[in-house]
């Protein structure tokens, strides 16, 4: 595309200084390396190594970028409690007395304090604790729930009752959804109106059309409320109504818990530029996996969302004078996951006739998103280093790997009853034999062993049993082909001593199964269960993915400055083609850039 001229800003950039590969973390996940872009460590250093973790005395999947303290009494609230350690490249910005504005960078829930202001990003979750869960509605008296969703049946006619499900009201006894009610009239020109009782009182949305932000009230007991937002998209109202509401976001104006630092700047975003999302993963990828959003009305919302973040962007830029600015666009991940098959004719999910239209809907995006930086290009001058880069780059995912079924195959991994995997035997059912196994899969490519003294019912003994344990893994999953297409699916499988270092090193998966192009571990092995079979095809929508080797799914970077030269430095630098920066060394540039001492723990280099 910058050959073809089609990204003009980023090519003024690459002109005025520089532009190539950055070598991303490992694994190339979104909350690792913008935790590594942000403390300047490996993720040994920042103890953020995937999206999901285990709890080593359950063995149960637990979402690692945040941790929920259950509150001391009935009188004190419940805290979270954010799981990246290291320091933050802000933090030392603030004791050197420079100011920052940092945007939305994921696992800064809940935000640090700093001299500044910030808005938390991906880790966010909605008003029920989830990542992502909305509410699908149907007149259709068979319709099922979906995968992340709730499902609310509504009865027939054209003029109805219904509800809009909020937060866990866990003060209740039993404990019960908090809900918000709303009416619904079908209006002539297929539009739907509801009554909303929050604000605004009353909508029309036309059908297959957005609404706007809606602010819901949650009564959780006499006294006390909690407000939350969601936008309704109408999929339509003949011959039954169907509507969708997104996941309940936290209100700016409210949050349930903190959302910015200081607490009151979400507000007062909120009160100048309006409502936005608050949502860690904004996007409703979910409503598309499921069918019930179709790619049409996804990328209207990606748009929304894009948009939201442009005037955030220009609001903070207008009055931003000096220290560091840091904000991110994160749809361009967002619909490369979701919109990658229409470019793979390979893929199993293509197809043609829709391709005809979404084939070139990314780079149409990336084109949307050099546009937002002629503002940041505007502001830019002698004294301003301007830095524009991606935490990775992108493949597509055509087969899906079960690691948990391998182990099962290779006797590492036992089930009671002599069960064999299937989709109700994962880690939850309670039909694991953990006497009889060794290791077991959670998370997007790790597998832990079953160590005695670590793990709730482990029995690998350290040292010899677990080198041969290491060992059969390793050499069993190295090189593996898929029979159905002749490809090779995994790479290698590397430990984590070889991978990290520092004094987070220890709470890493002791393996990474490390997938070639194509591949990657089955959406059932990462939350710790089971596929139908071992390698098997990816239909789902999110049909593009980055968690393969990070040697092939490099980051960007561009800077309006020349960074001093590097081993192995060349001619194709200037064309992007080698990984000789890292993204550890961004947070140690900014630092020396603004005149601040790199702290020891970072251990990336400055690049200028």
């Amino acid at each position: 595309m910058l050959e073809r001229g089609e990204l003009p800003n980023l090519a003024s950039i690459r002109r005025q200084g520089f532009y190539s590969r950055l070598k991303t973390t490992y694994p190339a996940q979104t909350p690792v390396a913008w935790s590594s872009f942000a403390t300047g460590t490996n993720p040994g250093g920042h103890g953020i190594f995937d999206f999901i973790s285990r709890d080593p005395m359950t063995y149960l999947p637990d979402a690692a970028l945040s941790h929920f303290v259950p509150p001391k009494n009935m009188f004190s609230p419940p805290r979270v409690r954010n799981q990246r350690r290291g320091e933050p490249l802000w933090n030392a910005l603030t004791r050197a007395g420079i100011p920052s504005v940092v945007l939305r960078c994921p696992c800064t829930f809940p935000p640090d304090e700093l001299n500044g202001r910030m808005l938390s990003g991906v880790g966010v979750p909605d008003l029920r604790g989830a990542q992502n869960k909305a509410t699908f509605y149907t007149q259709d008296a068979n319709a099922r729930e979906q995968e992340s969703e709730q499902l609310v049946v509504l009865p027939s006619g054209t003029e109805l009752k219904t509800r809009v499900i909020g937060p866990r009201n866990s003060r209740q006894s039993p404990s019960a959804d908090a809900v918000a009610e709303i009416k619904l009239e079908v209006k002539p020109g297929r539009r739907l109106a509801i009554e909303t009782g929050g604000t605004p009182e009353r909508i029309e949305v036309d059908e297959k059309s957005w609404s706007e932000w809606v602010r819901f009230k949650f009564k959780i007991s006499l006294l006390q409320s909690v407000t939350g937002i969601a936008r309704i998209y109408v999929k339509q109202t003949e011959p039954k109504i169907e509507f969708y509401v997104s996941a309940i976001h936290f209100d700016p104006a409210a949050p349930l818990y903190p959302v910015s630092s200081p607490g009151s700047y979400a507000q007062d975003l909120a009160d100048a530029i309006g409502l936005f999302s608050t949502l860690g993963m904004a996007e409703d990828h979910n409503g598309l996996n499921n069918g019930r959003l179709d790619e049409r009305a996804y990328l209207e919302q990606c748009e929304l969302i894009l948009a939201e973040r442009e005037r955030l962007m220009r609001f903070e830029l207008d009055r931003f004078d000096e220290g560091f600015f840091f904000l991110l666009f994160d749809t361009p991940d967002r619909v490369q996951h979701m919109l990658w098959r229409f470019r793979d004719p390979g893929h199993p999910g293509y197809q043609a006739d829709l391709a005809r239209d979404l084939a070139s809907r990314v780079e149409e995006h990336y084109a949307r998103c050099d546009r937002l930086l002629a503002p940041a290009l505007a502001k830019t001058d002698e004294n301003t280093l301007l830095i524009v880069l991606s935490d990775h780059g992108f493949n597509t995912f055509r087969r899906a790997f079960d690691t948990n079924t391998w182990l099962w195959q290779n006797g590492l991994l036992a089930l009671r009853n002599g069960r064999k995997p299937g989709e109700d035997s994962g880690i939850a059912s309670g039909l694991l034999d953990w006497s009889r196994t060794y290791a077991y899969a959670v998370g997007l490519g790790g597998i832990y062993l079953n160590l005695k003294n670590r793990e709730g019912q482990g029995i690998v003994e350290e040292g010899t049993e677990a080198e041969r344990v290491r060992t059969a893994i390793q050499s069993g999953l190295r090189g593996i082909s898929d029979t159905q297409t002749g490809h090779t699916a995994i790479r290698d499988v590397r430990r984590r001593e070889e991978l990290y270092s520092g004094p987070c090193a220890g709470a890493a998966p002791d393996l990474l199964v490390n997938f070639c192009p194509g591949f990657r571990v089955s959406w059932q092995s990462a939350v710790g269960g089971f596929a139908n079979s071992l390698i098997e095809d990816n239909t789902r929508r999110w049909s593009g993915d980055h968690i393969i080797d990070p040697d092939e799914v490099p980051g960007i970077l561009f800077m309006n400055r020349t960074p001093r030269p590097v081993p192995n430095d060349g001619p194709s630098l200037a064309e992007g083609r080698t990984n000789s920066r890292h993204i550890v060394d961004l947070a140690p540039t900014i630092l020396k850039f603004l005149g601040v001492p790199v702290p020891e723990p970072m251990e990336g280099k400055a690049l200028l």
